[in-house]
C-alpha cells in the first residue's frame, strides 16, 4: 500500500504540472481525461496530508501527557488523544479505500434496459415505477437522461424500456442494479385487495465507444419498417423502425421511438454496441483475479437482487442484508443510501482481498 501511494503522489505531481500547460485545452479529449484523473489524485493527496496531519497531533498528544503534571490537563490530553485516535483510523480507511485500484468501467455512461417479468400488467407498471426512480436520482446527480427505446402498455407500465444515463461516475453508481427486482403490493386493478408478486428485469450495460468496438458493416442485418404502439395502431406512416442483428453474435436490437429512421438507427448502434461490449467484459471478468468476483452479485440477470414490499414500506437488497423502511422515498429517487452501501460493501471486499494478498 505505501508503494502505491507513494506511486501516486508522484503522478499526483506530474499532472498538476500537466494542467498548467495551456497547450493541454487545444486536445478536448486529452484535457477531459487529465482533469479526472487530476481530480482523483487529488482525492488521494488531500486524504494523505489529513492522514499525516493528525498523526502529529497524535504524537503531540502523547508528549503532553508525558510532560505535564497538572491532572486536569492531562486528563484533556488523553481526551484529545482518544479523539485524534478515532479521526486517524477513519483517514486511514479513507486512504486505503483510495489506493484499491478502480474499475475502469466505472467512469463510464451506460445503458440501462428495463423489462417487466413475471406479473403481466403489474409488472409492466413497476418497471415504469422502476424508470422514474431511476431518473430522479439522475437529475439530482444532474446526470443525462436519455430514452433509447420503449414499448408501452395501455396501463401506463413498459414491458420494456431501453434509456442511456450519462454523467460523472455513473456506471460506478448503478453497475449493482443488474438482477431480478421483485415488487409485493396490491395492484391498481386488484378489486380483492391480495397482495400479489411480480417481478422486472434490470441490466446495467458500460456503453462503449466506437473505437471501443469494431463492428463490421457486413456483420449487420439491418431491417426497416413503420413503427407501431399500444394496441397496434401506426405511430407513423413512414419506415422509421429499425431493427439490427449482429449475426456474429444474433444480437438484435430494435427502435422506433424517433419519428427519424436516421436517429432510430443511431440509437439502436448504440445499444448494439454497449451489449456486445459487455458481453466481451463478461468472458474478460471470469479471468479476472478472485477478489473481482468477491464484489456485490454476479451482476447476472437471473440473480433475484431486491425485493420491494410496498405494504411494510420496506425495501430489502438480499446481497448485503440491508432492509431500508423507506420504500416510499426510495421510490422518489432517494436511493443514495442503497447505492452507497452497495459500493461500501464491494470496496470492503476489494481491500479485504488485496489485503491478505
Amino acid at each position: 500500500m505505501n508503494e502505491r501511494l507513494d506511486s501516486m503522489l508522484r503522478r499526483y505531481k506530474e499532472v498538476a504540472k500537466l494542467i498548467e500547460d495551456p497547450q493541454l485545452v487545444r486536445d478536448q479529449n486529452k484535457y477531459r481525461d487529465t482533469m479526472r484523473e487530476y481530480s482523483q489524485l487529488s482525492a488521494v493527496a488531500e486524504a494523505a496530508q489529513e492522514a499525516d496531519a493528525l498523526k502529529k497531533q497524535l504524537e503531540g498528544a502523547k508528549n503532553m501527557i508525558q510532560d505535564e503534571t497538572d491532572p486536569e490537563m492531562k486528563e484533556l490530553a488523553r481526551d484529545e488523544l482518544r479523539n485524534l485516535e478515532i479521526r486517524l483510523k477513519d483517514a486511514d480507511d479513507r486512504l486505503k479505500f483510495l489506493l484499491i485500484p478502480r474499475d475502469p468501467l466505472d467512469e463510464k455512461n451506460i445503458i440501462m434496459e428495463i423489462r417487466a417479468g413475471t406479473g403481466g400488467d403489474e409488472a409492466a407498471l413497476f418497471a415504469a415505477d422502476l424508470y422514474r426512480m431511476y431518473s430522479r436520482f439522475a437529475e439530482t446527480r444532474g446526470w443525462k437522461f436519455e430514452i433509447m427505446s420503449s414499448n408501452e402498455t395501455e396501463l401506463g407500465g413498459f414491458k420494456e424500456i431501453i434509456c442511456s444515463i450519462s454523467g460523472s461516475n455513473v456506471y460506478e453508481n448503478l453497475r449493482y442494479e443488474s438482477g431480478v427486482h421483485r415488487v409485493q403490493r396490491v395492484p391498481a386493478t386488484e378489486a380483492s385487495g391480495r397482495i400479489h408478486t411480480s417481478a422486472v428485469t434490470v441490466a446495467v450495460l458500460p456503453e462503449a465507444d466506437e473505437t471501443e468496438i469494431d463492428i463490421k458493416p457486413e456483420d449487420l442485418r439491418i431491417d426497416v419498417m413503420r413503427a407501431g404502439g399500444p394496441g397496434g395502431q401506426c405511430v407513423n406512416t413512414t419506415d422509421s423502425a429499425v431493427r439490427i442483428i449482429h449475426l456474429p453474435t444474433g444480437i438484435s436490437v430494435h427502435c422506433q421511438d424517433e419519428k427519424s429512421q436516421i436517429k432510430n438507427k443511431a440509437k439502436a448502434m448504440r445499444i448494439l454496441r454497449a451489449r456486445i461490449y459487455e458481453m466481451e467484459e463478461a468472458k474478460a471478468a471470469s479471468e479476472r483475479a478472485e477478489a473481482r468476483k468477491s464484489q456485490v452479485g454476479s451482476g447476472d440477470r437471473s440473480e433475484r437482487i431486491r425485493t420491494y414490499n410496498f405494504p411494510q414500506n420496506r425495501l430489502t437488497d438480499h446481497r448485503i442484508n440491508l432492509t431500508l423502511y423507506k420504500l416510499d422515498l426510495v421510490m422518489q429517487g432517494d436511493v443514495a443510501e442503497l447505492f452507497d452501501a452497495l459500493k461500501l460493501s464491494a470496496r470492503d471486499a476489494l481491500y479485504g482481498a488485496a489485503a491478505g494478498e
